[in-house]
C-alpha cells in the first residue's frame, strides 16, 4: 500500500501512521477494505445494560419504592392505635429505603464497571486487485521506489595541508614595500 499524501510505500498493511509523513492510513485500510464505504462503529456484541447502570437502576428503584412505601406506612401508623408493629417499621422502613437506594446508587456509580467501549470494525482483509482483473499489467500510479546507497565514508582533507597560513606581519611588510617616499 502506498500512502496517499506523499506515495510512501508502506513495509506492512498493518500500519497505522506513514513512516515518512505521519499520515493516518487506519482510515485508508477501512476504505480500501470496505470498497469505499465509511467504517462503522458497533459494540463488540449484544447490547447489554452495564453493571454501573444496573446498580443505579437498582438504587433509583429502591429510593422510589421508598417514597411510595414510607408514606403509605407512617398514614396506616396513624390509624392504629396505641403501640404496634408500624411504630418501629416506619423509621426502619425509611433508613432502609431512602438511605439504602443512595447508597446502592453511589456504589454503583463509583466502583462497578461501566458500559463496555465501542469497537472499531476493523477489516483487514485488504488486498489489491489481482493482474487478471485489470488487464494484463496493471498501470504503476508512483514510479518503483529507487535504492540510492550512501557513499563510503571518508575522512574530512586537513585544510592546513591545502594552503598554509600566512603570518600576520608579511602582509603588513607589503604594504611598507609599496610606500614610496615621495607621496607622504
Amino acid at each position: 500500500m502506498f500512502c496517499p499524501q506523499c506515495g510512501q510505500q508502506q513495509v506492512t498493511d498493518s500500519l497505522r501512521f506513514c513512516s515518512r509523513c505521519g499520515f493516518p492510513l487506519e482510515g485508508v485500510l477501512h476504505l480500501l477494505g470496505s470498497g469505499g464505504a465509511p467504517a462503522l462503529y458497533q459494540p463488540a456484541g449484544p447490547r447489554e445494560i452495564s453493571a454501573r447502570r444496573k446498580g443505579v437502576r437498582q438504587g433509583a428503584a429502591l429510593f422510589l419504592a421508598g417514597v411510595v412505601l414510607v408514606p403509605v406506612l407512617g398514614v396506616l401508623n396513624a390509624f392504629t392505635h396505641g403501640p404496634s408493629l408500624l411504630d418501629i417499621l416506619v423509621p426502619l422502613a425509611a433508613i432502609i429505603f431512602f438511605l439504602g437506594g443512595i447508597m446502592r446508587m453511589l456504589f454503583a456509580a463509583l466502583f462497578e464497571e461501566g458500559a463496555p467501549k465501542l469497537h472499531h470494525i476493523v477489516n483487514t482483509a485488504y488486498a489489491p486487485f489481482p493482474v487478471s482483473q485489470l488487464g494484463t499489467q496493471a498501470p504503476m500510479a508512483l514510479p518503483p521506489a529507487q535504492h540510492h546507497p550512501a557513499p563510503a565514508w571518508r575522512p574530512h582533507p586537513n585544510t592546513a595541508e591545502v594552503r598554509q597560513p600566512s603570518s600576520v606581519t608579511e602582509n603588513t611588510t607589503r604594504l611598507l614595500d609599496k610606500d614610496e617616499p615621495g607621496n607622504r
